[in-house]
């Protein structure tokens, strides 16, 4: 067996928890590989809506194995709040997640890091979401991090203390001085709530259920545009959001990957600070924003709205591999006269299709094509046969520029509201 991928291909938000939520009923495993709990995948069915942080997508469906991969960074205290609103819910979480010994650890100090280090910047700040996530990776590359595993070892409190210290000494060299006492404490109730999960060796665990015939789906965080390789550096995360990520996040093969999803909006967005070449500052940009509720479901902040950006699209594609793709939130454009997409970029002059290494939006001029809207309430569609014939015209286009199939689209927030092409 292999294992599926499924990933986003702009600057996140894309909807990949509910696409999650859908398939997976065809899944016996769903494993998220990377990123924290900056991810806001949220679901929605029977009238309710959930937000998942950390947790993979798919533990609302029929007892499927989730796993938190060895890519993934935790906050215990974090990762309790949400387990325990899950079990209110209904949710017997222990039964079907299991965590890698391997999970780098949030500490409370990575947090304090992380507010101070964009302090620092100023002006040039990243708009990171301050869960303490890029200090944690930077501990994990420069081989000081503290793993889930660690929490098991005799020496957890030396191995902890240490860490801690090397913290507070470069936070008191940055004119910090913050009040930690009960942050700490909170840390340590959590890693105790942490141990009660079953704390796995994930790599032979999904290696060992691809030899039994088990099908596995491997769920990515942010997008694509965020890589900390392939996105708009430095305005990106601090892991390996791609196709790549689920190897190095799983210990997977590449001989391993099957399909790759890769999840679009029907227009594009992006939360905090960092170029975006079809960004719109006027009433257009403001209603597709309003329509589309484009909130961080983590931060609450104000997501940037813009056009369908089919540069950067296939530069995705093209890094992730993707054999399939899914079309999020067609619905929001149902009563535009028309629509726009980016297909090439204006450059000092030059025009180009490919992604540049600086994506400076004072230098990129979008070259757009306009398309007829389809004026057409499409959210009670069950299938493509009712999508009016503007809309049927909008996915050709796509499809050609994209040279890649789109094999769902979904028209609205709910799990039913989802529909799967019969490609011929």
């Amino acid at each position: 067996m292999k294992v599926d991928v499924l990933l986003g291909l702009q600057w996140g938000d894309e909807g990949k928890g509910k696409v999650v939520d859908v398939l997976t009923p065809r899944y016996d495993v769903v494993a998220r590989f990377q990123g924290g709990p900056n991810a806001g995948h949220t679901l929605e069915f029977d009238g309710k809506k959930y937000v998942l942080r950390s947790i993979p997508s798919g533990i609302f469906q029929n007892g499927q194995i989730n796993i938190i991969g060895n890519g993934v960074v935790l906050d215990p205290v974090l990762f309790r709040e949400e387990a325990e609103a899950l079990e209110k819910s209904g949710v017997d979480l222990r039964k079907v997640l299991k965590i890698s010994k391997k999970a780098h650890l949030i500490m409370p100090t990575h947090r304090l890091l992380d507010a101070a280090n964009e302090k620092a910047k100023g002006g040039a700040k990243i708009g990171t979401t301050g869960k303490g996530i890029g200090p944690t990776y930077t501990d994990k590359i420069s081989r000081n991090g503290l793993r889930l595993g660690d929490t098991l070892a005799p020496d957890f409190k030396e191995k902890y203390e240490a860490a801690r210290n090397r913290h507070l000494a470069q936070l008191k060299a940055m004119g910090e001085a913050p009040e930690y006492a009960e942050l700490e404490a909170r840390w340590l109730d959590a890693i105790d709530y942490l141990r009660t999960y079953d704390i796995i060796d994930s790599e032979y665990v999904v290696n060992n259920l691809l030899r039994e015939g088990k099908r596995v789906l491997c769920e990515g965080a942010q997008g694509t545009l965020l890589d900390v390789d392939f996105g708009s550096y430095p305005f990106v995360t601090s892991s390996n959001t791609t196709c790549a990520g689920a190897c190095t996040g799983l210990g997977v093969a590449p001989n391993k990957i099957g399909e790759v999803y890769g999840i679009f909006k029907a227009y594009c967005t992006r939360v905090g600070s960092g170029p975006f070449p079809t960004e719109l500052h006027d009433a257009t940009g403001k209603l597709i924003r309003d329509l589309g509720h484009e909130y961080g479901a983590v931060t609450g902040r104000e997501r940037r709205c813009g056009w369908i950006d089919l540069v950067a699209l296939k530069y995705a594609i093209m890094i992730n591999g993707v054999t399939r793709l899914i079309m999020m939130k067609s619905d929001v454009l149902d009563g535009f006269d028309e629509v726009k997409a980016c297909v090439a970029y204006e450059i000092d002059g030059k025009i180009t299709e490919e992604f540049p290494f600086t994506v400076d939006d004072s230098r990129i001029k979008p070259i757009y094509e306009t398309l007829p809207g389809w004026k057409t309430d499409m959210t009670a569609f069950r299938s493509e046969d009712q999508f009016p014939a503007e809309f049927k015209a909008y996915i050709d286009f796509l499809e050609k520029k994209l040279e890649t199939p789109i094999t769902i689209i979904s028209i609205g927030p709910d799990r039913e509201q989802t529909i799967e092409r019969h490609l011929k």
